[in-house]
């Protein structure tokens, strides 16, 4: 039997709107997802503590601060280094595309902005921790 997906939803930095974050959270959970919420004004330090605390399959920011660039690179990087570099980083908010395609050629996930259904996020979650899980990239 395979373990349920494991979520941490996290707000990165100053940014204090989390009301995305926990519409994503919900619909997550909607989704049959394990969600685990961190809440606001987390440091990238916070959060890879708890993801690897949690033991989680996926790590999705919510940012709409401006410093998506930053702190997806320090999520990105602490992951590497604390051997998480099989979870899934993903995310969203107010990220302009060639940001995110700059982000996505150095490893970070499919990032989302506002208005997308969370239905495509959680398809999107769901097909990518089974093939990371079928490759043996995450158990």
């Amino acid at each position: 039997m395979t373990r349920r997906i494991r979520v941490l939803v996290a707000k990165a930095g100053l940014d204090g709107h989390d009301r995305g974050a926990r519409v994503v959270a919900a619909a997550l959970r909607d989704a049959g997802m394990e969600v685990i919420y961190t809440g606001l004004h987390q440091t990238p330090e916070m959060i890879v503590s708890a993801a690897a605390q949690e033991d989680v399959d996926v790590i999705g920011l919510s940012l709409h601060s401006g410093a998506h660039m930053e702190l997806f690179r320090r999520v990105h990087a602490l992951m590497s280094e604390r051997g998480l570099a099989g979870v899934l980083l993903t995310g969203g908010g107010i990220i302009p595309d060639e940001d995110a395609a700059a982000l996505a050629a150095e490893g970070v996930g499919k990032l989302f902005g506002p208005g997308t259904p969370t239905g495509e996020l959680a398809s999107y979650i769901k097909q990518e921790v089974a093939r990371r899980r079928a490759e043996g990239e995450r158990a």
